[in-house]
């Protein structure tokens, strides 16, 4: 009598996948790239460290779409990096890889056609060429990690990894976050429960063993020594924004206890602007207070920007995509980046000075 089929009962199909060796070799790192992703990396690290008195800005799109946009904005925010150098370290936001609650785009490596294709072949590939565009220009670019195996094609061209509000409380992302070679920010979770990045940095700290997947394509059993660069990102949640000073004072108190670095990020965007970019500004403006008035935990921001500002549904018709706006999350126009920023720098230069004399 036959065995009875008891697997891979809701598989269509399975299609090959190049290893992440076969992706770098199509898209090999370069030397120009490389000292931009280490120079990034050693910078931010510095930050965390208090050895780098200025703060870390993660600017950029909600996800990354087209290519020829994004490294439009990435060229113009290298100029503008230059510009703020004495206060801020500008990290470019690249995001391919969109969490749903339910359904909807994905990202541009699981569908960079934008027509339910799912060729995240080919998306991985283009992805890759992207950061490797992108971290030529000299910018540090920053990620969030959502898949567990796909740092293993790109990781190598990232200076700063974000975990999710989602995802900050999975076995899994801690596991991977353990082994990354960056930075990693590790958001409250969407209730606003602060714990859940705290108990995310103690476990990512911590040396780890995992299945994961080798550079060859191989099932791997991951070996890690455990990241000790994971920090907070507060972005608000539970129906309220966390970036006031009782908030940051409460995370700060949360860090000190757990016997944690008192390192925190403010993501500007999310639940704490209530998903209206155009509050963005307010909220920079009210953290950058914050630092002027002497907090000296704050070492971050983030800012969802993109060329132009409001975002835009996805018509069956690409032709009809605005250029340089996003398909996800809306963002604050470039102008506005660019006041906010410039705004920061000036109102930062002479609280970093008091930081270098106090510290």
């Amino acid at each position: 009598m036959p065995v009875a089929q008891t697997e891979n009962l809701n598989i269509l199909a399975v299609d090959d996948m190049p290893s992440p060796e076969q992706i770098k070799a199509l898209v090999p790192l370069t030397d120009k790239a490389a000292a931009s992703v280490l120079a990034g990396r050693r910078a931010l690290m510095d930050i965390l460290d208090r050895k780098d008195k200025r703060l870390f800005v993660v600017v950029g799109p909600c996800s990354i779409h087209d290519p020829v946009a994004g490294l439009d904005y990435a060229r113009r925010l290298r100029a503008l990096a230059d510009e703020v150098a004495e206060t801020m370290v500008l990290v470019m936001r690249v995001y391919f890889e969109k969490p749903r609650t339910s359904t909807g785009w994905k990202g541009y490596i699981n569908d960079p056609y934008m027509n339910d294709s799912f060729r995240i072949d080919e998306g991985m590939e283009k992805a890759r060429r992207f950061l490797l565009d992108v971290a030529e220009t000299g910018l540090p670019i920053a990620t969030e990690a959502l898949d567990p195996i796909a740092p293993q094609f790109y990781g190598d061209l990232i200076s700063w990894t974000a975990i999710g509000a989602r995802t900050s409380e999975s076995q899994t992302h801690r596991e991977m976050a353990s082994g990354l070679s960056t930075p990693v920010g590790f958001k409250n979770a969407t209730d606003g429960d602060m714990d859940v990045a705290v108990n995310a940095i103690i476990s990512a700290a911590s040396p780890h063993s995992f299945l994961g997947v080798s550079g060859q394509g191989q099932s791997a059993i991951l070996r890690t020594r455990g990241n000790k660069y994971g920090h907070a990102v507060l972005r608000g949640g539970g129906g309220r924004p966390n970036y006031d000073t009782v908030s940051i004072s409460l995370a700060e108190q949360a860090l000190v206890k757990a016997k944690l670095p008192v390192n925190i990020v403010v993501d500007c965007s999310h639940a704490n602007s209530w998903k209206k970019p155009e509050l963005q500004p307010l909220v920079m403006k009210d953290v950058v207070h914050q630092v002027r008035e002497g907090n000296r935990s704050v070492v971050g921001l983030m800012i969802e920007s993109n060329l132009e500002a409001g975002n835009q549904p996805i018509p069956a018709d690409l032709s009809l995509l605005k250029y340089g706006c996003s398909v996800t999350d809306a963002c604050v126009g470039w102008d506005t980046t660019v006041d906010m920023i410039k705004r920061a720098d000036a109102e930062l230069r002479e609280a970093l000075a008091l930081r270098e004399r106090t510290e």
